[in-house]
């Protein structure tokens, strides 16, 4: 009997790079670059989340924003379902073409303090995009904007205000339904509850869970903390040094990690219960300089498994066990700690 074909996905990034060149010297010749994204492949299904995770300078905004566009990728290909079923690779899409996709693919910003005009009030900040996308009429724009606050929380009478008057929590929604305006398919979330209070992302994250079961969102979710990722991510990709190491579906990862880089991350998770012991894994050394990285596994100056082979030969992300894939030589035969009760 014939296997069942998995449905194409919404969002394929394969081998994605992008290098920053370093310049020196009084004509800025270029000596060197800096490999912020190092060959990145995943995917995203419709209607899922996958969380990027990793350590800060691993590569995991830079990709984000090489997804939208944002900047431009120096390689690789990032195809993307738009709404009418049709496959289209946005690394390689002239700027005339992008506009047409980009209503699909909307992003939501770290900082909700930076990311608004603060000369705009919110009905220009959300009924911008429609504006940009041909909706002339006021009224017609103000009955969305308010239907759009109404769903993120807010009331539609703020729309006359302006962002100073906001909270920070209330500033990220705002930024949700500026993201929403356009009925995207797919949104970027990078790091997009970090700089709220812990109470506040609680009530952010749940919001852009209701808003993905009732709009068949998908997120790709750009975070460290792994405490939220385990509560809001289908499948988590984890990042060091612009690549990927390890992927899998979430519960399993942290059950059963199969990278020493994971094990180390999920051994600073917080654990509710003081009656479970769990010991941290310290990792010596700095990150690797993604400008100059070593030689092999670029874990490998950190990793207390490392030998001769992870120093000469670089792994490639494999398939250990069924969609759960890992960078790592030893990955089939390590038994690495999780997250106790996971």
């Amino acid at each position: 009997m014939s296997a069942i074909a998995r449905p194409e996905p919404l969002l394929e990034v394969t081998n994605l790079t992008k290098h920053f060149p370093i310049r020196k010297g009084f004509l800025q010749r270029i000596v060197g670059l800096v490999r912020a994204v190092d060959g990145v492949s995943f995917h995203v299904d419709t209607g899922e989340t996958l969380a990027l995770v990793g350590e800060s300078g691993c590569g995991k905004t830079t990709t984000s924003r090489c997804v939208v566009r944002a900047i431009e990728p120096t390689g690789g290909r990032i195809d993307f379902r738009s709404g009418d079923g049709a496959s289209v690779d946005l690394a390689s899409l002239p700027h005339s073409r992008l506009k047409a996709t980009r209503r699909h693919l909307q992003m939501i910003f770290q900082d909700p303090f930076s990311s608004l005009n603060p000369r705009m009030s919110l009905f220009d900040l959300v009924g911008e995009p429609l504006l940009n996308y041909g909706m002339r009429s006021r009224s017609e724009r103000e009955a969305r904007v308010a239907d759009l606050l109404r769903r993120v929380g807010l009331r539609p009478e703020y729309m006359r205000r302006f962002p100073h008057a906001f909270s920070g929590g209330q500033r990220q929604r705002i930024g949700i339904a500026r993201a929403l305006a356009l009925n995207p398919r797919l949104i970027v979330a990078d790091e997009a509850v970090s700089a709220l209070d812990v109470s506040v992302q609680a009530q952010v994250l749940n919001l852009l869970a209701d808003l993905r079961d009732q709009l068949g969102l998908a997120y790709l979710f750009v975070a460290h903390d792994l405490s939220v990722v385990k509560q809001f991510s289908h499948r988590v990709a984890v990042m060091y040094v612009g690549r990927i190491v390890e992927t899998a579906p979430t519960a399993e990862l942290f059950a059963s990690p199969k990278h020493p880089y994971t094990e180390a991350l999920l051994s600073a998770v917080p654990i509710a219960d003081p009656r479970i012991r769990h010991q941290r894994v310290l990792l010596e050394g700095e990150v690797a300089n993604p400008a100059n990285p070593p030689k092999g596994c670029h874990f490998h100056p950190r990793c207390r498994y490392a030998t001769d082979l992870c120093r000469n030969e670089t792994p490639p992300l494999a398939e250990v066990t069924p969609g759960h894939s890992a960078a790592c030589h030893y990955a089939a035969t390590l038994s690495l700690r999780g997250v106790p009760g996971s």
